[in-house]
C-alpha cells in the first residue's frame, strides 16, 4: 500500500518562480500540490479550506506579509508545519520567523533535493534552519543575546525535542529500527531526523553527531543514556 502524499500549500507572489517550483516539486514522488496561493490573505483562507502537511512560504508576499500569514495560521493550525522560501537572512527576520511559529528557513536558489528533504524533514516534526544563515545568526546572538528566550534556545541549539530524543538513543547505540520502535515513529520517519541531524550539526555519520552533541550540551541531561 502505498504511503498517502505529502500534501503541500505552495504559497509565492512571483509567477514564474512559482510555476517552477510547482512543476519541479509534482514530478516528486510522493508529493502533493494542493493548493497555491499568491499573497498572506488568501495563503490563509486555503490553509481553513485543505487538508495540508506543510506550507511552504514565501516571506515577501502582499497584503499582509508572509511573517504574519505564518503567524494566522500556527493560530488556527498550531500542528501544521510551515517552511519559509525566501532571499532575505536578515536576523531580525528570523527572530520573527521563530516567533510567528516557523518550522523551517530556506533560502531560495537551494537545490531542489535540498528544499525536497526540508520539506519532508518539517513534515516529520523536525525544523529545518539554512546552514549559513543559521552559523551567521548564532554567532551575532553570541554577541548580543535576543531577549526572547524561545529565539535565543531555538537558534544557539537547533536541534528540536524530538532530534535531541532520537540522538540520545543514537548516543546510546540504538539502530533506526530500535529507535523507530521505542519512539513509535516509523523507521522513514527516523532516517528524516537523523538526516536533519546531521545536517544541522554539520558532521559526517552519526558518532560525530553524538560526540558532538555531548560536548556542546545539545542533548538535554535527561535524555542522555545511564542518566
Amino acid at each position: 500500500m502505498k504511503p498517502a502524499p505529502l500534501r503541500i500549500l505552495l504559497v509565492e507572489d512571483d509567477e514564474l518562480f512559482r510555476l517552477g517550483l510547482f512543476m519541479r516539486l509534482q514530478q516528486e514522488p510522493g508529493i502533493e500540490i494542493v493548493a497555491q496561493a499568491t499573497d498572506g490573505e488568501t495563503a490563509v483562507e486555503l490553509a481553513n479550506q485543505y487538508p495540508l502537511d506543510v506550507v511552504l512560504l514565501d516571506v515577501g508576499l502582499p497584503g499582509i506579509g508572509g511573517v504574519e500569514a505564518c503567524r494566522r495560521i500556527k493560530e488556527q493550525h498550531s500542528q501544521l508545519p510551515v517552511l519559509v522560501l525566501t532571499s532575505h537572512s536578515q536576523k531580525p527576520l528570523i527572530e520573527r520567523l521563530i516567533a510567528a511559529g516557523a518550522q523551517g528557513y530556506c533560502l531560495k536558489g537551494i537545490e531542489a533535493e535540498v528544499l525536497i528533504l526540508a520539506l519532508r524533514s518539517v513534515a516529520a516534526g523536525a525544523s529545518w534552519w539554512d546552514q549559513t544563515v543559521t552559523a551567521e545568526i548564532r554567532a551575532a546572538f553570541a554577541a548580543n543575546p535576543p531577549s526572547d528566550a524561545k529565539s535565543s534556545e531555538a537558534l544557539i541549539n537547533p536541534l528540536t525535542r524530538r532530534e535531541q530524543e532520537i540522538l540520545a538513543l543514537i548516543a546510546a547505540g540504538k539502530s533506526n529500527q530500535e529507535i523507530a520502535e521505542l519512539l513509535y515513529i516509523t523507521i522513514g520517519t527516523v532516517r528524516v531526523h537523523v538526516h536533519a541531524i546531521l545536517q544541522k550539526l554539520e558532521v559526517r555519520d552519526r558518532t560525530q553527531a553524538a560526540v558532538l552533541a555531548i560536548q556542546k550540551d545539545l542533548v538535554a541531561a535527561e535524555l542522555l543514556p545511564n542518566h
